[in-house]
């Protein structure tokens, strides 16, 4: 499902396992959790209150009854088939060929489990066909909220081994006190980037989005919403509760977002 970043030999800069913890995954894994299920309560509250699907006629505390289990319920049989779709190949490599598929395998129980519960709750439930198309829209939508928030930052390479140096086109914006610095990462403060070098730091106007784009040349990723880092700036990763953070060269410390966390390990960069 996510991006593979380029994998290149260990460095003598690399943390030791027991430095971050012995099973690393361990707190995400519980941590994904939580979030998906904080998610489906804040839903099934938004979807009790509002009345969805004609509830709205029911007193509030049977919608409650009615929608939170449902959600909760559909919360766990979307982590399992996420794990079982995540075994097709060509799935993990796609991401939306990954969403398209997830939306389907989850639509499939949960009109099932809705149509039961329907029937227990209330002595009857709308026709299969209708139901399943309701619920695949809403998985649709959910699945693809889900990829677009859990997405890991874009990647930058440096040009290939023996391959000609290619310029970068981001070096050209460095204010006159930083040319010729080496980047080590850029970092956004409102409007502003704050651009962390081998001769200091400074502030220009500019999208994070376009200076990745113009940083490609260099082998990098964005660590974060609001941070690229320069794969060779990064002295030691440490972790702080269920976070990771960069410590770079210059002082500077990067976070690094839950969705980059594995790719970034994946490519050794801790």
């Amino acid at each position: 499902m996510q991006p593979e970043l380029r994998e290149s030999s260990p460095s003598a800069r690399e943390t030791p396992a027991s430095a971050i913890g012995e099973a690393p995954n361990a707190g995400l894994w519980a941590h994904d959790w939580v979030r998906s299920f904080t998610v489906a309560t804040a839903a099934g509250l938004f979807l009790a209150f509002v009345g969805a699907m004609d509830s709205g006629r029911l007193p509030v505390l049977i919608r409650l009854a009615y929608w939170m289990p449902l959600m909760w319920g559909g919360t766990a049989v979307g982590h399992g088939m996420s794990w079982l779709v995540n075994r097709i190949p060509r799935a993990r490599s796609n991401t939306w060929l990954f969403g398209a598929l997830l939306s389907v395998v989850i639509a499939v129980p949960i009109t099932f489990i809705v149509w039961g519960y329907s029937r227990l709750m209330f002595n009857g439930a709308p026709p299969l066909g209708p139901l399943f198309g309701s619920v695949l829209v809403i998985s649709v939508a959910m699945t693809a909220l889900m990829i677009l928030v859990t997405q890991p930052g874009r990647v930058t390479h440096a040009p290939p081994a023996g391959a000609a140096v290619s310029s970068v086109r981001f070096a050209e914006r460095l204010p006159a006190k930083l040319k010729g610095a080496v980047i080590y990462a850029v970092s956004a403060e409102d409007h502003y980037l704050r651009l962390h070098t081998s001769k200091g730091s400074d502030l220009i106007l500019m999208r994070l989005s376009d200076a990745i784009a113009e940083l490609d040349g260099l082998e990098g990723a964005q660590t974060h919403r609001s941070w690229w880092v320069a794969r060779d700036a990064v002295e030691s990763a440490r972790r702080d509760g269920d976070k990771m953070v960069l410590t770079l060269k210059g002082g500077a410390e990067a976070p690094v977002s839950r969705p980059n966390v594995k790719p970034l390990r994946d490519a050794r960069w801790y």
